[in-house]
């Protein structure tokens, strides 16, 4: 029997290792910009065509390269970042690893130009698929210029699965950000389909967070900085009121290195603990300058993800700095002494003895019946205005006179039958503590409870059913909204005053690609420049929903589900306007609100779960219910 276990050709292996490193098209300019940085580039220019499926260029002003380099460079494993294992432990670059042309060059063709700066003439190299096609001399600028066509055109099924150009695009921003913001000494420019999405110069990190996500940043943000022998953290973070429910901007960087860390994520959330509601995030660009010795970022081959030496301690040191600008943020605000109208403070005086004038008149007393006609005159002035002694004893008289009245019409109205569910209820909640009008509500003839303002319990024939009322409304707002877009029955609400969105250059690109299909569900949105949005009107059904919030949801979720096909993508807006218009967790239903929403919801085909597949109502049966006793 022959032998079974063979070597993959470098081909086959390209493409096993493609799939971890290139993902999409940002994945080949987040590698080809770090080989540009770390080439030493001060002006690096990316150029897109159909977010990257047909071209990603990307021109540098770097070092470049010999011929002989160009040609090793496209080998598995070849790299110029280390040469032995123990410099993995002390790295200073962003690559090292020695697969990323490598990886791309086996899933696209690359038409690569590069010179060294002292070189009078420089290489061309072209490979298709792995296959070096042809290697020859060139004039060309000091740096590189690498072009990536046609990506994924040998894998088809990974083409396929590409999302919409929008989607894609936007992905490509984000890493571009990411990219700028940990590159603030170097020269950007990002172009797409002959448009320029950004032009940045060179400058502080503030100023780069300006550039990049707008001017309104400039006065949320308040710098934190310490240094230890440990770490040195230095960046901004968001201020408490301009925290965000989604779309927050959080960014770690670690020696010029862009990270995911949770731990240290969960270390800023607590730092913000009682300033800023639970359901929303705040903003923060954080850099950690540490020992390249004590992280290890050979985890992943993406190497976002960096294992820190002495988390605790950083912990520690990052919470801090965090909290002592927070701090001197909320300080007590200074006394302002040349404020005008301001009252006169008196001197110190200590050996003078203050008195105080006061008038008593010690004949008066309230509960003397007999002598109250007779002090009138006399203590009137004691009693405060319109009512005097002898109202005041005519009113205790007649509450005297009527309370065997009132005592008798409640013992006649007490019925011994008020003992029913409604009553129990009430009287449990008082047991526990619980306030019957903000915790449990019943609807009227009927057996159904709202508990903490959250869910909804009714009898069903094999127990309790729960109802979450949160998803039982967007289940029941969905189905209607659905029916309403395919149909052309939405309707423009025009708003009285235009409600300003700030959005991202990433969000903005998803926004612009979905404008006419939102225009056909009623939004009136127009663009102002700048990544600035007026929404002018709104579907008439979402009549209290907050414009920011439904629209930022809808960028979402198309984002993240990158749909192609119009039937989907207004599956997917319409689940968006549920979402928004739906009533929140918390909120009190009246008797009536709970009976329509159960009503509506019982009438769906598929009550059960939301359109994206959660549980709307849960059943306790009979039997668990017999086991608690």
């Amino acid at each position: 029997m022959s032998d079974i276990i063979r070597l993959l050709p470098d081909s086959v292996a390209n493409q096993i290792a493609a799939g971890e490193v290139i993902q999409r098209p940002a994945s080949v300019i987040k590698e080809l910009v770090e080989n540009a940085i770390d080439a030493g580039a001060t002006n690096i220019k990316i150029i897109l065509k159909d977010a990257g499926r047909t071209l990603i260029q990307v021109v540098d002003n770097g070092k470049g390269m010999s011929p002989t380099d160009a040609r090793l460079a496209f080998e598995r494993h070849a790299t110029s970042k280390i040469k032995e294992a123990a410099d993995l432990f002390a790295l200073h670059t962003m690559g090292f690893r020695g697969e990323a042309l490598a990886s791309i060059a086996a899933i696209a063709q690359v038409d690569m130009r590069t010179m060294r700066k002292d070189d009078s003439i420089g290489t061309r190299i072209i490979i298709n698929g792995s296959k070096v096609e042809s290697q020859q001399p060139e004039a060309c600028s000091p740096g590189t210029n690498m072009m990536v066509k046609n990506l994924f055109f040998n894998v088809p099924a990974r083409r396929k699965f590409l999302k919409k150009d929008s989607v894609e695009l936007s992905n490509i921003v984000h890493e571009f950000e990411r990219l700028a913001l940990v590159n603030i000494g170097v020269e950007f420019s990002l172009i797409h389909n002959e448009t320029t999405l950004h032009q940045l110069l060179p400058g502080t990190l503030k100023q780069r967070i300006v550039a990049l996500f707008g001017k309104s940043l400039d006065h949320q943000l308040i710098p934190i900085e310490t240094a230890t022998s440990l770490a040195k953290i230095s960046g901004f973070v968001g201020l408490p009121e301009n925290a965000r429910r989604r779309g927050a901007l959080q960014y770690f960087f670690v020696n010029g290195r862009n990270m995911r860390h949770p731990y240290f994520h969960k270390a800023v959330m607590q730092c913000y603990d009682q300033l800023i509601p639970t359901d929303v995030q705040p903003n923060y660009f954080i850099n950690f300058e540490v020992d390249p010795e004590s992280i290890d970022v050979n985890i992943h081959p993406t190497k976002n993800e960096i294992k820190f030496e002495n988390e605790q301690p950083i912990w520690q040191i990052l919470t801090a700095a965090i909290k002592e600008s927070l701090g001197k943020f909320n300080a007590v605000p200074s006394i302002d002494f040349d404020a005008e109208d301001v009252p006169d403070i008196p001197a110190f005086q200590p050996n003078v003895n203050a008195t105080h004038d006061i008038e008593l008149d010690t004949s008066y007393n309230p509960f003397d019946t007999h002598s109250s006609k007779q002090s009138t005159s006399s203590s009137s002035a004691s009693i405060p205005s319109r009512m005097n002694s002898v109202t005041w004893q005519s009113k205790v008289n007649s509450a005297t006179q009527n309370w065997e009245k009132l005592y008798e019409d409640f013992n006649n109205n007490k019925n011994a039958n008020d003992l029913d569910l409604h009553s129990s209820l009430i009287n449990d909640n008082e047991l526990f503590g619980q306030s019957p009008n903000t915790e449990v509500n019943t609807v009227a003839d009927t057996n159904t409870i709202q508990l903490k303002c959250r869910y909804i319990l009714t009898p069903s024939r094999e127990g309790i059913s729960v109802i979450d009322q949160h998803r039982a409304h967007i289940r029941v707002l969905y189905d209607s909204y659905l029916s309403m877009a395919l149909n052309g029955e939405f309707t423009t609400q025009r708003l009285i005053f235009p409600d300003m969105i700030q959005l991202s250059a990433s969000q903005t690109i998803i926004l612009e690609s979905i404008n006419e299909q939102l225009s056909n569900l009623g939004f009136d949105i127009s663009y102002l420049g700048d990544n600035s949005w007026s929404v002018n009107g709104l579907p008439s059904v979402l009549d209290n929903a907050n414009p920011a919030e439904i629209i930022t949801k809808m960028i979402e979720t198309v984002e993240s589900s990158g749909e192609n096909i119009e039937t989907e993508l207004v599956s997917n807006i319409a689940l968006s306007m549920a979402r928004a218009a739906a009533i929140k967790p918390g909120q009190a239903l009246s008797n009536e609100e709970i009976e329509k929403l159960l009503g509506s919801l019982f009438r769906l085909s598929n009550p059960k779960f939301t359109p994206d597949g959660k549980i709307v109502i849960a059943t306790i049966p009979l039997t668990d219910i017999s086991k608690l006793f």
